[in-house]
Protein backbone atom coordinates (compact mmCIF):
# COMPACT_ATOMS: atom_id res chain seq x y z
CA UNK A 1 0.00 0.00 0.00
CA UNK A 2 1.71 3.17 -0.90
CA UNK A 3 0.32 7.11 1.47
CA UNK A 4 -2.53 7.29 -0.54
CA UNK A 5 -3.83 4.31 -0.02
CA UNK A 6 -3.62 4.41 3.57
CA UNK A 7 -5.08 7.73 3.63
CA UNK A 8 -8.09 6.32 1.83
CA UNK A 9 -8.44 3.27 4.28
CA UNK A 10 -8.29 5.42 7.02
CA UNK A 11 -10.93 7.83 5.70
CA UNK A 12 -12.74 4.89 4.76
CA UNK A 13 -12.83 3.47 8.36
CA UNK A 14 -13.44 6.51 10.27
CA UNK A 15 -17.09 5.49 8.49
CA UNK A 16 -17.25 2.35 9.63
CA UNK A 17 -16.00 0.97 6.30
CA UNK A 18 -13.41 -1.94 4.62
CA UNK A 19 -10.45 -2.34 6.53
CA UNK A 20 -11.18 -2.97 9.96
CA UNK A 21 -14.15 -5.44 10.82
CA UNK A 22 -17.03 -3.97 12.83
CA UNK A 23 -17.00 -5.49 16.49
CA UNK A 24 -18.91 -8.48 16.96
CA UNK A 25 -21.20 -8.71 19.27
CA UNK A 26 -20.81 -11.54 22.20
CA UNK A 27 -22.00 -14.44 21.38
CA UNK A 28 -24.91 -15.94 24.39
CA UNK A 29 -24.20 -19.80 25.63
CA UNK A 30 -27.88 -20.21 25.75
CA UNK A 31 -29.08 -19.78 21.89
CA UNK A 32 -29.53 -15.83 21.35
CA UNK A 33 -32.35 -16.30 18.96
CA UNK A 34 -33.74 -13.43 17.33
CA UNK A 35 -36.94 -13.98 18.68
CA UNK A 36 -39.74 -11.52 20.34
CA UNK A 37 -40.79 -11.55 24.15
CA UNK A 38 -44.27 -13.08 23.40
CA UNK A 39 -41.78 -16.01 21.58
CA UNK A 40 -39.62 -16.31 24.95
CA UNK A 41 -42.36 -15.78 27.77
CA UNK A 42 -44.52 -19.01 25.43
CA UNK A 43 -41.28 -20.92 25.87
CA UNK A 44 -40.51 -20.24 29.28
CA UNK A 45 -43.83 -20.84 30.39
CA UNK A 46 -44.18 -24.09 28.79
CA UNK A 47 -41.48 -25.41 30.80
CA UNK A 48 -42.40 -23.84 34.24
CA UNK A 49 -45.82 -25.85 33.73
CA UNK A 50 -43.73 -28.78 32.88
CA UNK A 51 -41.80 -28.16 35.59
CA UNK A 52 -43.97 -27.65 38.78
CA UNK A 53 -46.28 -30.47 38.41
CA UNK A 54 -43.18 -33.23 38.17
CA UNK A 55 -41.26 -31.71 41.30
CA UNK A 56 -44.19 -30.84 43.68
CA UNK A 57 -43.80 -33.71 45.77
CA UNK A 58 -40.26 -32.73 46.48
CA UNK A 59 -41.35 -29.13 47.40
CA UNK A 60 -44.43 -30.17 50.00
CA UNK A 61 -41.90 -32.75 51.54
CA UNK A 62 -39.14 -29.69 52.19
CA UNK A 63 -41.86 -27.24 53.22
CA UNK A 64 -43.55 -29.44 55.57
CA UNK A 65 -39.78 -30.40 57.19
CA UNK A 66 -39.21 -26.92 57.57
CA UNK A 67 -42.86 -26.09 59.52
CA UNK A 68 -42.59 -28.87 61.37
CA UNK A 69 -39.05 -27.14 62.41
CA UNK A 70 -40.79 -24.29 62.95
CA UNK A 71 -43.48 -25.77 65.27
CA UNK A 72 -46.16 -26.43 63.14
CA UNK A 73 -48.01 -29.79 64.68
CA UNK A 74 -49.30 -32.37 62.06
CA UNK A 75 -50.71 -34.42 64.68
CA UNK A 76 -54.54 -35.10 64.15
CA UNK A 77 -55.86 -32.45 66.44
CA UNK A 78 -58.46 -35.58 67.60
CA UNK A 79 -56.19 -38.43 67.97
CA UNK A 80 -55.99 -38.51 71.96
CA UNK A 81 -59.00 -39.43 73.84
CA UNK A 82 -59.74 -35.98 75.54
CA UNK A 83 -59.64 -33.84 72.94
CA UNK A 84 -62.38 -36.28 71.00
CA UNK A 85 -64.63 -36.51 73.78
CA UNK A 86 -64.58 -32.48 74.11
CA UNK A 87 -65.11 -31.89 70.45
CA UNK A 88 -67.31 -34.82 69.88
CA UNK A 89 -68.45 -37.22 72.75
CA UNK A 90 -67.83 -40.39 74.22
CA UNK A 91 -68.81 -42.45 71.07
CA UNK A 92 -67.69 -40.62 67.88
CA UNK A 93 -65.45 -42.63 66.06
CA UNK A 94 -62.66 -41.93 63.39
CA UNK A 95 -61.55 -44.25 60.55
CA UNK A 96 -59.85 -41.38 59.46
CA UNK A 97 -57.39 -41.49 62.25
CA UNK A 98 -55.07 -44.06 59.99
CA UNK A 99 -51.41 -44.68 61.72
CA UNK A 100 -48.62 -45.69 59.60
CA UNK A 101 -47.97 -49.36 60.25
CA UNK A 102 -44.55 -48.86 62.04
CA UNK A 103 -46.16 -47.06 65.00
CA UNK A 104 -47.63 -48.05 68.30
CA UNK A 105 -51.15 -47.59 68.76
CA UNK A 106 -51.88 -45.13 71.81
CA UNK A 107 -55.08 -47.03 72.81
CA UNK A 108 -58.34 -48.47 70.98
CA UNK A 109 -61.75 -46.59 70.83
CA UNK A 110 -64.59 -48.50 69.98
CA UNK A 111 -62.60 -50.57 66.95
CA UNK A 112 -61.16 -47.40 65.41
CA UNK A 113 -56.93 -47.70 66.67
CA UNK A 114 -56.00 -44.02 67.73
CA UNK A 115 -52.72 -42.87 66.65
CA UNK A 116 -49.86 -41.29 68.90
CA UNK A 117 -48.93 -37.58 68.23
CA UNK A 118 -45.38 -39.31 67.05
CA UNK A 119 -47.29 -41.11 64.42
CA UNK A 120 -47.68 -37.48 62.29
CA UNK A 121 -43.61 -36.35 63.09
CA UNK A 122 -41.87 -36.46 59.94
CA UNK A 123 -38.83 -38.06 59.66
CA UNK A 124 -37.10 -37.18 56.74
CA UNK A 125 -37.94 -37.02 52.88
CA UNK A 126 -39.29 -40.55 52.80
CA UNK A 127 -41.14 -40.25 55.25
CA UNK A 128 -42.73 -37.29 54.63
CA UNK A 129 -44.07 -38.74 51.45
CA UNK A 130 -45.18 -42.41 53.08
CA UNK A 131 -46.88 -40.36 55.69
CA UNK A 132 -48.87 -37.93 53.67
CA UNK A 133 -49.80 -40.88 50.82
CA UNK A 134 -51.40 -42.91 53.69
CA UNK A 135 -52.55 -40.12 55.84
CA UNK A 136 -53.95 -38.13 53.25
CA UNK A 137 -53.84 -39.65 50.01
CA UNK A 138 -51.51 -39.99 47.42
CA UNK A 139 -52.81 -36.91 45.78
CA UNK A 140 -51.53 -34.85 48.92
CA UNK A 141 -48.22 -34.76 47.35
CA UNK A 142 -49.44 -32.64 44.98
CA UNK A 143 -50.82 -30.18 47.28
CA UNK A 144 -50.74 -26.23 45.96
CA UNK A 145 -49.85 -27.52 42.48
CA UNK A 146 -52.46 -25.08 41.34
CA UNK A 147 -50.33 -22.35 42.89
CA UNK A 148 -47.38 -22.97 41.70
CA UNK A 149 -48.74 -23.46 37.71
CA UNK A 150 -50.59 -19.76 38.62
CA UNK A 151 -47.12 -19.15 39.86
CA UNK A 152 -44.48 -20.49 37.70
CA UNK A 153 -45.84 -19.38 34.36
CA UNK A 154 -45.97 -16.14 35.33
CA UNK A 155 -42.98 -15.70 37.13
CA UNK A 156 -40.84 -18.03 34.73
CA UNK A 157 -42.72 -16.00 31.93
CA UNK A 158 -41.10 -12.91 33.44
CA UNK A 159 -37.73 -14.44 34.53
CA UNK A 160 -36.17 -16.01 31.49
CA UNK A 161 -37.21 -13.39 28.68
CA UNK A 162 -36.02 -10.62 31.33
CA UNK A 163 -32.83 -12.41 32.00
CA UNK A 164 -32.23 -12.85 28.15
CA UNK A 165 -33.35 -8.89 27.85
CA UNK A 166 -30.46 -7.64 30.52
CA UNK A 167 -27.81 -10.46 30.34
CA UNK A 168 -27.75 -9.37 26.02
CA UNK A 169 -27.63 -5.55 27.06
CA UNK A 170 -25.67 -6.03 29.41
CA UNK A 171 -22.91 -8.07 27.33
CA UNK A 172 -23.30 -5.85 24.59
CA UNK A 173 -22.87 -2.93 26.94
CA UNK A 174 -19.38 -4.13 28.91
CA UNK A 175 -17.91 -5.73 25.51
CA UNK A 176 -17.56 -2.11 24.38
CA UNK A 177 -17.23 -0.18 28.07
CA UNK A 178 -15.86 -2.68 30.36
CA UNK A 179 -15.02 -6.04 29.21
CA UNK A 180 -13.21 -6.81 31.78
CA UNK A 181 -16.72 -7.35 34.02
CA UNK A 182 -17.95 -9.12 31.08
CA UNK A 183 -17.92 -12.35 33.02
CA UNK A 184 -20.16 -10.84 35.80
CA UNK A 185 -23.12 -9.84 33.49
CA UNK A 186 -25.22 -13.29 34.00
CA UNK A 187 -25.01 -12.51 37.87
CA UNK A 188 -26.22 -9.19 37.42
CA UNK A 189 -28.34 -10.25 34.57
CA UNK A 190 -30.19 -13.46 36.60
CA UNK A 191 -30.19 -11.10 40.22
CA UNK A 192 -32.19 -8.33 38.29
CA UNK A 193 -34.53 -10.72 36.57
CA UNK A 194 -35.38 -12.68 39.22
CA UNK A 195 -36.11 -9.67 41.67
CA UNK A 196 -38.89 -8.58 39.02
CA UNK A 197 -40.17 -11.64 39.09
CA UNK A 198 -40.48 -11.95 42.53
CA UNK A 199 -41.52 -8.76 43.16
CA UNK A 200 -44.99 -8.95 40.51
CA UNK A 201 -45.92 -12.43 41.58
CA UNK A 202 -44.87 -12.75 45.22
CA UNK A 203 -48.84 -12.94 47.00
CA UNK A 204 -49.15 -16.63 45.44
CA UNK A 205 -45.84 -17.49 46.38
CA UNK A 206 -47.38 -16.71 50.18
CA UNK A 207 -50.12 -18.89 49.62
CA UNK A 208 -48.22 -21.70 48.03
CA UNK A 209 -46.35 -21.89 51.13
CA UNK A 210 -49.15 -21.92 53.24
CA UNK A 211 -51.44 -24.59 51.58
CA UNK A 212 -47.98 -26.77 51.16
CA UNK A 213 -47.33 -26.27 54.75
CA UNK A 214 -50.64 -26.85 56.50
CA UNK A 215 -53.01 -29.73 56.10
CA UNK A 216 -56.61 -30.06 56.57
CA UNK A 217 -57.94 -31.43 59.61
CA UNK A 218 -61.56 -31.36 59.58
CA UNK A 219 -63.05 -34.61 58.25
CA UNK A 220 -64.91 -33.90 54.57
CA UNK A 221 -63.43 -30.13 54.24
CA UNK A 222 -61.65 -29.55 51.37
CA UNK A 223 -58.86 -27.49 52.20
CA UNK A 224 -58.15 -23.80 50.92
CA UNK A 225 -57.34 -23.15 47.35
CA UNK A 226 -54.83 -19.68 46.55
CA UNK A 227 -57.83 -16.96 47.07
CA UNK A 228 -58.97 -18.54 50.15
CA UNK A 229 -55.55 -18.48 51.65
CA UNK A 230 -54.77 -15.14 50.92
CA UNK A 231 -58.46 -13.70 52.13
CA UNK A 232 -57.41 -16.01 54.99
CA UNK A 233 -53.91 -13.82 55.23
CA UNK A 234 -55.65 -10.61 54.88
CA UNK A 235 -58.62 -11.12 57.50
CA UNK A 236 -55.74 -12.12 60.04
CA UNK A 237 -54.65 -8.91 60.12
CA UNK A 238 -57.70 -7.03 59.33
CA UNK A 239 -59.06 -9.05 63.00
CA UNK A 240 -56.42 -6.91 65.48
CA UNK A 241 -56.99 -3.98 66.58
CA UNK A 242 -55.51 -1.46 64.67
CA UNK A 243 -56.05 2.41 63.03
CA UNK A 244 -54.46 0.56 60.08
CA UNK A 245 -55.92 -2.49 59.49
CA UNK A 246 -56.82 -2.28 55.79
CA UNK A 247 -53.52 -1.14 54.83
CA UNK A 248 -51.97 -3.49 56.69
CA UNK A 249 -54.38 -6.58 55.97
CA UNK A 250 -53.23 -6.07 51.83
CA UNK A 251 -49.59 -5.31 53.29
CA UNK A 252 -50.02 -8.75 54.76
CA UNK A 253 -49.73 -10.23 51.54
CA UNK A 254 -46.59 -9.43 50.85
CA UNK A 255 -45.09 -10.48 54.00
CA UNK A 256 -41.42 -12.39 53.98
CA UNK A 257 -40.80 -11.05 50.34
CA UNK A 258 -37.65 -9.55 52.17
CA UNK A 259 -36.82 -12.94 53.06
CA UNK A 260 -37.64 -14.41 49.08
CA UNK A 261 -35.19 -11.79 47.80
CA UNK A 262 -32.63 -12.59 49.86
CA UNK A 263 -33.21 -16.42 49.02
CA UNK A 264 -33.78 -15.47 45.31
CA UNK A 265 -31.23 -13.05 43.97
CA UNK A 266 -28.24 -14.89 45.68
CA UNK A 267 -29.70 -18.26 43.95
CA UNK A 268 -29.82 -16.46 40.70
CA UNK A 269 -26.47 -15.03 41.00
CA UNK A 270 -24.86 -18.29 41.52
CA UNK A 271 -27.13 -20.44 39.43
CA UNK A 272 -26.73 -18.18 36.10
CA UNK A 273 -22.67 -18.16 37.30
CA UNK A 274 -22.36 -21.49 37.03
CA UNK A 275 -24.94 -22.51 34.57
CA UNK A 276 -23.99 -20.06 31.49
CA UNK A 277 -19.90 -21.22 31.73
CA UNK A 278 -21.03 -25.09 31.68
CA UNK A 279 -23.69 -24.71 29.11
CA UNK A 280 -21.57 -22.94 26.88
CA UNK A 281 -18.38 -25.79 26.80
CA UNK A 282 -21.54 -28.40 26.71
CA UNK A 283 -22.59 -27.08 23.89
CA UNK A 284 -19.22 -26.70 22.12
CA UNK A 285 -18.86 -30.43 22.90
CA UNK A 286 -22.19 -30.95 21.06
CA UNK A 287 -20.88 -29.35 18.04
CA UNK A 288 -22.10 -25.28 19.23
CA UNK A 289 -24.20 -23.39 16.76
CA UNK A 290 -24.36 -26.59 14.53
CA UNK A 291 -26.06 -28.68 17.69
CA UNK A 292 -29.22 -30.37 16.77
CA UNK A 293 -32.24 -29.88 19.34
CA UNK A 294 -31.50 -32.98 21.28
CA UNK A 295 -27.34 -31.81 21.87
CA UNK A 296 -29.25 -28.39 23.05
CA UNK A 297 -31.41 -30.38 25.30
CA UNK A 298 -28.82 -32.41 26.89
CA UNK A 299 -26.76 -29.41 26.98
CA UNK A 300 -28.95 -27.28 29.34
CA UNK A 301 -30.40 -29.57 31.15
CA UNK A 302 -26.97 -30.92 32.37
CA UNK A 303 -25.62 -27.21 33.31
CA UNK A 304 -29.14 -26.18 34.83
CA UNK A 305 -29.05 -29.23 36.79
CA UNK A 306 -25.55 -29.09 38.33
CA UNK A 307 -25.90 -24.95 38.49
CA UNK A 308 -29.46 -25.12 40.69
CA UNK A 309 -27.78 -28.03 42.69
CA UNK A 310 -24.82 -25.59 44.15
CA UNK A 311 -27.28 -23.00 44.32
CA UNK A 312 -29.56 -24.63 46.17
CA UNK A 313 -27.90 -25.63 48.51
CA UNK A 314 -26.26 -22.90 49.11
CA UNK A 315 -29.32 -20.35 49.70
CA UNK A 316 -31.03 -23.27 51.70
CA UNK A 317 -30.46 -21.41 55.41
CA UNK A 318 -31.99 -18.23 53.58
CA UNK A 319 -34.86 -21.02 52.58
CA UNK A 320 -35.51 -21.97 55.78
CA UNK A 321 -36.12 -18.45 56.84
CA UNK A 322 -38.59 -17.44 54.11
CA UNK A 323 -40.52 -20.67 55.06
CA UNK A 324 -41.59 -19.55 58.25
CA UNK A 325 -41.56 -15.97 57.92
CA UNK A 326 -44.60 -17.29 55.30
CA UNK A 327 -46.20 -19.80 57.48
CA UNK A 328 -45.80 -17.19 60.75
CA UNK A 329 -49.64 -17.34 62.15
CA UNK A 330 -49.17 -14.22 64.20
CA UNK A 331 -50.18 -11.74 62.85
CA UNK A 332 -48.24 -8.45 64.08
CA UNK A 333 -45.58 -10.74 64.30
CA UNK A 334 -45.29 -11.47 60.87
CA UNK A 335 -44.93 -7.82 60.10
CA UNK A 336 -42.48 -7.12 62.70
CA UNK A 337 -40.14 -10.10 61.70
CA UNK A 338 -37.22 -9.32 59.85
CA UNK A 339 -35.07 -12.29 57.69
CA UNK A 340 -31.57 -11.78 60.30
CA UNK A 341 -34.00 -12.12 63.06
CA UNK A 342 -35.36 -15.17 61.21
CA UNK A 343 -32.03 -16.78 60.62
CA UNK A 344 -30.94 -16.02 64.43
CA UNK A 345 -34.07 -17.83 65.46
CA UNK A 346 -33.57 -20.62 63.72
CA UNK A 347 -30.02 -20.69 64.71
CA UNK A 348 -31.02 -20.70 69.04
CA UNK A 349 -33.71 -23.41 67.95
CA UNK A 350 -31.92 -25.96 65.91
CA UNK A 351 -28.31 -24.65 65.29
CA UNK A 352 -26.81 -25.51 61.79
CA UNK A 353 -28.84 -28.11 61.62
CA UNK A 354 -32.10 -26.21 61.63
CA UNK A 355 -30.38 -23.85 59.14
CA UNK A 356 -30.40 -26.84 56.41
CA UNK A 357 -33.53 -27.88 57.56
CA UNK A 358 -35.04 -29.43 54.31
CA UNK A 359 -31.84 -29.47 52.42
CA UNK A 360 -32.13 -32.90 50.72
CA UNK A 361 -35.58 -32.07 49.20
CA UNK A 362 -35.10 -28.46 48.43
CA UNK A 363 -31.57 -29.93 46.10
CA UNK A 364 -32.91 -33.07 45.27
CA UNK A 365 -35.76 -30.38 43.54
CA UNK A 366 -33.91 -27.64 42.59
CA UNK A 367 -31.44 -29.62 39.99
CA UNK A 368 -34.24 -30.91 38.03
CA UNK A 369 -36.40 -28.32 38.48
CA UNK A 370 -33.51 -25.60 36.69
CA UNK A 371 -32.76 -28.45 33.84
CA UNK A 372 -35.84 -29.53 32.87
CA UNK A 373 -37.32 -25.18 32.52
CA UNK A 374 -33.55 -24.12 30.93
CA UNK A 375 -33.73 -26.68 28.76
CA UNK A 376 -37.09 -26.56 27.70
CA UNK A 377 -37.06 -22.98 26.82
CA UNK A 378 -33.79 -22.99 25.10
CA UNK A 379 -35.29 -26.10 23.06
CA UNK A 380 -38.50 -24.18 22.27
CA UNK A 381 -36.67 -21.22 21.18
CA UNK A 382 -34.47 -23.20 18.86
CA UNK A 383 -37.23 -24.75 16.88
CA UNK A 384 -38.80 -21.40 16.79
CA UNK A 385 -36.02 -20.18 15.52
CA UNK A 386 -35.49 -22.71 12.99
CA UNK A 387 -39.41 -22.26 12.21
CA UNK A 388 -39.17 -19.12 11.52
CA UNK A 389 -35.60 -18.64 9.88
CA UNK A 390 -35.53 -19.15 6.19
CA UNK A 391 -34.79 -22.26 4.49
Amino acid sequence: MNGQDLLLCESNDTQGCICSPPPQPVEASGGDYKLGFVDRSFSAAGAAFISAIIVNPLDVAKTRLQAQAAGVSYSHPLSNVTSRMAYFGPTMMFADLRCSPSCTRAGIEGTVSICPPECFRYKGTLDVFYKIVHQEGFARLWRGTNASLALAVPTVGIYLPFYDIFRNWLEEFTSKSAPSITPYVPLVAGSLARSLACATCYPIELARTRMQAFKETQIGKKPPGVVQTLLGVVSQVKSTNSAQNSLQGYRALWTGMGAQLARDVPFSAICWSTLEPTRSELRRLVGGDDANALGVLGANFTAGFVAGTIAAGATCPLDVAKTRRQIEMDPVKALRMTTRQTLMEIWRDGGFKGLFTGFGPRVGRAGPSVGIVVSFYEVVKYVLHHQYSPS
